[in-house]
C-alpha cells in the first residue's frame, strides 16, 4: 500500500480544512448579513465550483498558476521557484475546488442565529466583530463543524484538479485518488483496492458525524 500518498492526501485535507474554515467564516457572514450589489454574483461565483467539471478547474488553474499567469508570476518573483507542481500548488487548488462546501454550510448555519440575540448583542455594546466572535460562531459550532467535515472528505476525494495541478510526484503532489488511478492503470487492483479500502471507514465515520451533528442542531 502506498502510505505516502496516503499521508499526503491526509495532509492537503487538514491544510485545506483548516485554511477554509479561516477564510470561508466571515465570506459566509458577509452573505448571511450583508446586502450590497452584486451579492447574488459573488455569491454564484463562489458557489462556481460545484457545477464545474475538475478538469475545467484545473485548466484556468494551470493558466493563472502557471510562469505566465498572475498568480505564478508573483510566486516566483517571491520564491524563484513555480507553484504548479508543489504541495503549495495543490492546496491552493484543493482550496479554491473546496470553497463551496464551506461557504455553504457556515452561511447556513449563521442565517439561522435568532436574529434577536444580535440586536441584544448590539444594545449591550458589542462591536459587530466581538458579536461575531461572541454570539454567532459559538451559536454555530454545528454548522462550522459540518463544514470542516465536508471540506475534509472533498480534499481526500480530490482528483482531476490535483493531477492538471500537481502531477503525481512521490511525497509531494500524489495523493491517495492518483495512486490508485495509476494502480488500476497497471492493472494492480490489490494495491488499489487496499488504498481504496483504507478511505472507507475514514469517509463513513465523518458522514456519521454529520448526521449526529444535523440531529443535534434541529433538535
Amino acid at each position: 500500500m502506498d502510505y505516502l500518498a496516503i499521508y499526503v492526501t491526509l495532509k492537503l485535507a487538514l491544510v485545506t480544512t483548516i485554511l477554509l474554515m479561516v477564510i470561508a467564516a466571515p465570506v459566509a457572514y458577509a452573505l448571511a448579513y450583508y446586502r450590497f450589489a452584486g451579492k447574488s454574483f459573488l455569491e454564484a461565483l463562489i458557489y462556481l465550483p460545484m457545477a464545474l467539471p475538475p478538469t475545467v478547474i484545473g485548466f484556468y488553474l494551470i493558466i493563472i498558476m502557471g510562469p505566465k499567469g498572475f498568480i505564478g508570476k508573483m510566486w516566483q518573483m517571491f520564491t524563484g521557484g513555480s507553484l504548479l507542481f508543489t504541495f503549495i500548488g495543490i492546496a491552493t487548488a484543493s482550496v479554491i475546488y473546496s470553497v463551496p462546501f464551506a461557504v455553504q454550510p457556515m452561511k447556513a448555519a449563521f442565517s439561522k442565529i435568532d436574529r434577536r440575540l444580535l440586536e441584544s448583542a448590539y444594545v449591550l455594546g458589542l462591536s459587530r466583530k466581538a458579536t461575531f466572535f461572541r454570539v454567532i460562531i459559538p451559536n454555530s459550532v454545528s454548522g462550522i463543524a459540518a463544514a470542516a467535515i465536508l471540506v475534509f472528505l472533498h480534499s481526500i476525494g480530490a482528483f482531476g484538479v490535483l493531477l492538471m495541478v500537481g502531477g503525481s510526484i512521490p511525497g509531494e503532489t500524489k495523493v491517495a485518488s492518483i495512486a490508485i488511478y495509476e494502480a488500476v492503470e497497471m492493472m494492480n487492483y490489490q494495491a488499489a483496492g487496499m488504498i481504496a479500502l483504507s478511505f472507507i471507514p475514514i469517509s463513513y465515520a465523518f458522514l456519521i458525524l454529520i448526521n449526529k451533528l444535523n440531529e443535534g442542531a434541529r433538535s
